[in-house]
């Protein structure tokens, strides 16, 4: 699926900063944040800059490393590593372990299985008590927070009938099956959300995968 990058550049300008302010003490004492799809790279190079106790590992699919990895070219901050090629699909995924993971507006660009595999995957490398943000819009109880979500939404499954903005219960459970407990729902600007969940222990599986979203 194609990606409108200039859009997605500008929505990263506009959203860091209300982001960066929930991260901030969320990620006081953590080690290694795994982002997984960056996309344009401006969230890795601007966090890891704000954020230089935290090595930040980047990360994308194939089809979108080239452009990532062009972003990341030095100079950058010294914490910010090389982007690895990640497909929330493949079994195992590149990185063994993280104590952080931050995922921006992708969940409703993926096919209802790669939601799966990305809850699976990400409660196979966090560490106990590490914890998962994930930005982007949802639906809950099956109603959309804005007219204007509700408009991006048709607009998605215009584009890619797989695709589509997820609702809240769908997710969560999936995040549920992995070990991953909801700490925090942040309301952002631009009728986004902000979710926290903390691996509690290990994971059981998706076995609610099928569930749709």
């Amino acid at each position: 699926m194609s990606v409108d990058t200039t859009a997605l550049s500008q929505a990263c300008e506009r959203n860091k900063d209300p982001i960066l302010a929930l991260l901030r003490p969320l990620l006081g004492h953590a080690r290694q944040i795994l982002e997984i799809g960056s996309g344009t790279g401006q969230h890795a190079i601007y966090f890891a800059g704000q954020l230089p106790h935290v090595l930040w590992q980047p990360s994308d699919t194939h089809e979108y490393l080239p452009l990532l990895r062009r972003a990341l070219q030095p100079p950058r901050p010294a914490n910010l590593l090389e982007a690895i090629e990640l497909d929330v699909r493949e079994r195992p995924w590149a990185v063994r372990s993280c104590d952080a993971a931050f995922s921006a507006n992708t969940l409703h660009i993926m096919d209802w299985s790669s939601v799966g595999e990305f809850f699976r995957g990400v409660g196979a490398v966090l560490e106990t008590g590490g914890i998962l943000c994930v930005y982007g819009p949802f639906r809950y109880g099956g109603r959309y927070t804005s007219d204007s979500n509700a408009a991006f939404d048709r607009f998605l499954q215009e584009r890619d009938p797989r695709s589509g903005i997820r609702d809240f219960d769908a997710v969560d459970a999936l995040a549920q099956a992995q070990g991953l407990r909801l700490e925090h729902d942040h309301a952002m600007p631009a009728n986004n959300q902000f979710l926290v969940w903390r691996k509690e222990s290990a994971s059981g599986g998706i076995h609610l995968a099928e569930r749709q979203g």
